[in-house]
């Protein structure tokens, strides 16, 4: 298929792209990497009048670590997060999740921002979002706002964020020296989106867990953050009954739909499935 005719610009700063979309409202799509935006326009199912083009603003595309404290602008992409030893070394789980995302050609142009602001269930990175309790800082006609990742999913391709706003940056602090995580992905194939998946941060007292956060992908119309599950691991030993307690808790908030990658009935149990490995991961990797 072809895409429908539009106007392309291509802003230098977050102000003109704003401008942009205020000047457009309702009628201009943001184009980043492209690898979401650009096959639903090529069916038909998005037919923006503008598409704005953010690749040439400078500001999008830092990573800033300041103690545990991080910001990674929205254009930053999918390898350039895997190559940061920065984020390797206070969260590693950016770049095990980020090698899970298709392939590496897409890897190299996909961005963060673009994954976490289309409202995509499929996408890997918002489930991470929710689990770091990061922030989004969304850039609109009337100033900069920010808003909890958590708070931010509202249905499959529907969130929080205006038709006049543009997703700028991600802040979120670092889990703590010494934590372990682990993101598990059960998948078709290279390059497919999850049947499911679940992505586990978690510290250790001694042989104790301090805390735990578990995000799970592509189980529902939204992506989850598993409270209760987390909560269950928090003051255990991580012995069987407490995983299987946690396991139980996140399939129970699950919702997927039956498709191609299974019945929704399988889709749970492979959740529970990947919760379970990777808070064996996470533990293991812990300290």
């Amino acid at each position: 298929m072809i895409p429908g005719s539009f106007d392309y610009h291509r802003p230098t700063s977050v102000d003109e792209a704003v401008g942009l979309l205020a000047g457009h409202a309702g009628n201009a799509l943001i184009l980043a990497g492209g690898h979401s935006l650009i096959p639903m326009m090529k069916l038909r199912m998005a037919m923006p009048e503008h598409l704005i083009d953010i690749q040439d603003i400078a500001s999008l595309s830092s990573i800033e670590v300041s103690g545990p404290q991080i910001e990674i602008g929205a254009n930053v992409t999918q390898a350039e997060l895997i190559a940061s030893e920065d984020l390797e070394q206070h969260c590693p789980i950016l770049r095990e999740t980020s090698l899970q995302i298709a392939d590496p050609q897409i890897r190299n142009v996909g961005t963060l921002g673009g994954n976490v602001a289309n409202g995509d269930p499929g996408n890997d990175m918002p489930a991470i979002m929710q689990l770091l309790d990061a922030t989004y800082v969304l850039s609109g006609p009337d100033g900069s706002r920010e808003v909890k990742a958590r708070d931010f999913y509202e249905a499959a391709y529907f969130t929080t964020r205006d038709e006049a706003e543009m997703l700028t940056s991600i802040r979120f602090t670092a889990p703590p020296a010494g934590h372990g995580s682990s993101y598990m992905k059960q998948k078709r194939k290279i390059g497919d989106y999850a049947t499911a998946a679940a992505g586990v941060v978690l510290t250790m007292s001694g042989d104790t867990c301090a805390s735990a956060s578990i995000g799970l992908t592509n189980v529902a119309d939204t992506p989850l953050w598993a409270e209760d599950a987390s909560n269950a691991l928090i003051g255990t030993t991580l012995d069987d009954a407490a995983v299987s307690a946690a396991v139980d808790a996140a399939k129970a908030i699950t919702d997927p739909a039956a498709d191609g990658r299974g019945p929704a009935e399988y889709r749970t149990h492979v959740a529970g499935i990947m919760v379970q490995r990777a808070i064996q991961a996470a533990h293991q990797r812990a300290n």
